[in-house]
């Protein structure tokens, strides 16, 4: 909003009314945006508590956050996926009156939210996000696969070893398979190489390995189990993964942040486990982030 006045008093008095009204008219939210399967809780399950507070504590009202819980086994544009995303997002731009929206997400649900962003003709409800959308911080996406997802439709070995990881054959899966990706990347998807680009910043931090010993106490954080597992799966990715996607695949999509080791606390790796946690400063990194100015 801008005021054209004289310099006067009146007008000095003016103007601070009329920035005032326009700091009042911009209402900045966070959405936490999982990732593959169904988190009952999400915010105990797959968030935990302290990274949401630990960002939205940037917020001018902390309780303007959403922590979206939808059915992310689906295919990425199905009803329950990017349906479920569209309606809760704009539940939550209605009941707290958002006008700018930064999107946390992780994994799988980076593909979910590009799909919204990619195809704003699909759902009366799309174009309003794309604008609202301020930035999106894409936490380890999955956006071109992983060979594991491959190794469980194909039904090798892999298949019941991987159950923990990525459920079994569900349609989410076979979207993440290498070759899957691909397509969608190259057809049906914006922000890969040779593709548009996306409408709103698409910020990549890349998880770039995976520590996890019993006498290393950093091992215990985001669950010593997951990453002991995680280290498993790693010996059958490249070098530079996070033990569930190769560090190509988290930066297939928009543009790179930073990679772990780069600005962790002791320069820590972030497993896949890690990077939706708050592992080594990841909070206050994404504080910083949320709060930085003009994101778009």
């Amino acid at each position: 909003m801008r005021c054209r006045l004289p310099c006067t008093l009146g007008a000095s008095v003016m103007l601070c009314l009329c920035a005032l009204v326009a700091h009042a008219q911009d209402i900045h939210g966070v959405a936490f945006v999982h990732g593959t399967g169904s988190p009952g809780d999400p915010v105990a399950d797959y968030w935990q508590p302290a990274i949401i507070e630990r960002v939205t504590g940037v917020l001018a009202d902390p309780a303007n956050h959403t922590v979206v819980t939808c059915d992310f086994d689906q295919y990425a544009w199905e009803a329950g996926a990017a349906g479920c995303l569209a309606t809760q997002l704009t539940s939550f731009l209605d009941t707290r009156r958002i006008t700018r929206l930064t999107v946390i997400t992780h994994s799988h649900g980076g593909n979910v939210v590009r799909w919204i962003l990619s195809n704003p003709s699909q759902d009366s409800r799309y174009p309003r996000l794309v604008t609202s959308i301020d930035q999106v911080i894409a936490l380890a996406p999955s956006s071109a696969g992983t060979p594991l997802a491959d190794a469980v439709i194909n039904g090798s070995s892999f298949e019941v070893a991987l159950g923990w990881l990525l459920g079994r054959r569900s349609d989410a899966v076979r979207m993440q398979q290498v070759t899957q990706m691909a397509v969608y990347n190259s057809e049906q998807l914006f922000g890969t190489a040779g593709r548009p680009a996306l409408p709103t910043p698409f910020r990549v931090l890349v998880g770039s390995d995976v520590e996890a010993a019993p006498w290393d106490t950093d091992s215990a954080c985001g669950g010593y189990v997951l990453n002991v597992g995680l280290e498993l799966t790693q010996a059958w990715l490249a070098p530079c993964s996070d033990g569930f996607l190769e560090c190509s695949s988290q930066r297939a999509a928009g543009a790179e942040w930073f990679t772990d080791i780069g600005r962790t606390d002791g320069a820590e790796p972030l497993s896949h486990a890690q990077s939706r946690r708050d592992c080594f400063g990841l909070g206050a990194l994404l504080r910083t982030q949320v709060d930085a100015p003009g994101a778009r």
